[in-house]
């Protein structure tokens, strides 16, 4: 369990990261902040703001600890939040050579780790031995860009117990967000992993000229593949027209803000998966947790045509054109 009052640290310094702080600060006198690079510590110690990211978010900079090493965050540290895209992730904890025992790990990391092929609390779970009990998610229909801009968002805390939930919940609600709790950490982190791949397939869609009507029938189809899945590989009573499941879908199928959208966009309109990697400046989960989810879902073999035809675009060079049309074929 989290102990009242809990010392809490995030880790990454990319958009979501920067706005998980300006929500925290809201709520404590001090925040710890993993910053790999001690340039970027140092220009917001200076100007209170992030140079890449979320620049318009003003802090007061000498309410955060800032750390570049992994070791000593940890160390002092009780609720410790991953926000580093999940093909970092391994890099960044590489250099731990500290316990996790007793710490609280909250994933805000929409995505899988690539060639291990597992989600973020499985692959500490695993890898660290991080009980499940002190593993949790932190996610819903929320872009960055919106809590900057402190237009009402709506968060889940995901955890085991509910008492954890209500702590974390405490530590991010706010004015201009409100939380909900759940406990289905399964299918919340893959409802996170499986939107990306979707909002990729939306904006190759986009990028190759088909309109919203179209669109609209994607989207539908894509939450009832990601029913399917869910359902199938982790029973559990959940309802999956909530927002954490259909609303994170639906706004990263079509809201500007989505970065996996505006990489399938560049796709539909010829760009190749380097050129469109190289060209953005944020990472799109969706492209690495295409393949991820190829692999895991040889051993289930359930039918996703839109999971597959994004990964027959991206990782076996069927040209966009091909691949969608052959898919509107199996709309419904």
């Amino acid at each position: 369990m989290i102990q009242e009052g809990p010392r809490v640290a995030v880790i990454g310094s990319g958009c979501w990261a920067t706005a998980l702080m300006k929500i925290l600060l809201n709520n404590t006198c001090n925040v710890s902040w993993f910053v790999r690079n001690p340039e970027t510590i140092d220009f917001i110690r200076a100007n209170g703001s992030n140079p890449r990211y979320l620049s318009s978010v003003r802090f007061q900079a000498d309410r955060i600890s800032f750390f570049s090493d992994i070791n000593e965050i940890v160390a002092q540290n009780d609720v410790l939040i991953l926000a580093v895209p999940s093909a970092f992730l391994r890099d960044v904890f590489a250099p731990l050579t500290g316990s996790l025992e007793g710490k609280f790990v909250l994933s805000a990391i929409k995505g899988i780790i690539p060639g291990d092929n597992m989600t973020v609390t499985e692959y500490f779970h695993r890898t660290f031995g991080v009980p499940q009990d002190n593993l949790g998610v932190i996610s819903g229909p929320c872009h960055a860009e919106e809590i900057a801009l402190e237009r009402l968002s709506y968060l889940t805390v995901v955890s085991k117990h509910r008492q954890d939930g209500e702590t974390i919940s405490r530590l991010l609600s706010c004015r201009y967000v409100r939380t909900i709790f759940s406990d289905d950490i399964y299918g919340v982190e893959y409802a996170g992993v499986l939107k990306n791949i979707y909002s990729l397939a939306a904006g190759i869609c986009h990028g190759l000229g088909y309109g919203d009507n179209f669109q609209a029938v994607l989207l539908a189809n894509a939450f009832r593949e990601m029913k399917l899945f869910i359902d199938k590989t982790k029973p559990h009573e959940r309802e999956q027209s909530n927002s954490v499941y259909l609303g994170d879908l639906l706004v990263t199928g079509y809201s500007q803000f989505s970065r996996n959208r505006m990489f399938g966009t560049m796709i539909g309109k010829g760009y190749s998966t380097l050129s469109a990697r190289t060209e953005m400046n944020m990472v799109a989960e969706g492209y690495y947790a295409s393949a991820c989810l190829h692999e895991i879902n040889k051993r289930h073999a359930i039918e996703m045509p839109i999971a597959e035809a994004v990964y027959n675009i991206l990782y076996d060079s069927v040209a966009p054109w091909i691949e969608m049309r052959l898919l509107s074929d199996k709309m419904q």
